[in-house]
């Protein structure tokens, strides 16, 4: 397993929280101890290096599969909708995209003419389309992307149950932190 180390020793970091804010205008470290304050750095740094390596195999599995984000996210569901024997509209995908329909046929247009999606007439509903990922589609992206997603499963598992615990609580609470759904200058409320 690579550890990510993210400054030489004694450098600050670029998750380093005195060095992101010296005057401690966004956090009040009075309260934290030296110790403390290096291990919330390392936390910070952690998360960095996972972001980062994401973003890594974002770029590596756009590159691989020729096609943009929204095209992958796309793929994405149409697989978990697959292996849960889902039916998958027009209208559950625009909804899960968050896209308009006019921006899902353009989607499905194009994936289907690149061979990673087919469109039928509803099982149940003849009113309505089902899309499918093509079985070649399915599984160039199992055996590449989501061979590698699948490896976060291994570090998870490699956590005693007490610390699974921990870090769900932990991701959990962060991104509880991180929700900028009642920020004025992310909502345009300003």
């Amino acid at each position: 397993m690579a550890q990510h180390d993210p400054a030489p020793e004694g450098a600050p970091g670029l998750y380093d929280v005195e060095a992101n804010d010296p005057q401690s205008r966004l956090i009040d470290r009075s309260h934290i101890d030296a110790d403390s304050m290096r291990q919330i750095g390392g936390i910070m740094a952690a998360l960095g290096a996972l972001r980062a390596a994401e973003d890594r195999l974002s770029e590596a599995s756009l590159a691989y599969m020729k096609l943009g984000r929204t095209d992958m996210r796309a793929l994405h569901f149409l697989i978990v909708k697959s292996n849960t024997g889902e039916v998958v509209t027009p209208g559950a995908l625009a909804a899960h995209l968050k896209i308009s329909t006019a921006s899902t046929t353009k989607l499905l247009d194009r994936l289907e003419r690149g061979g990673h999606v087919t469109r039928a007439i509803h099982p149940r509903d003849r009113r309505a389309f089902a899309i499918e990922i093509t079985p070649e589609t399915h599984e160039a992206a199992m055996q590449t992307v989501g061979r590698q997603q699948a490896k976060r499963f291994q570090a998870a598992a490699r956590l005693t149950a007490d610390e699974r615990e921990v870090v769900t609580r932990f991701l959990s609470d962060m991104a509880n932190e991180l929700d900028i759904s009642q920020e004025p200058w992310a909502t345009g409320a300003h």
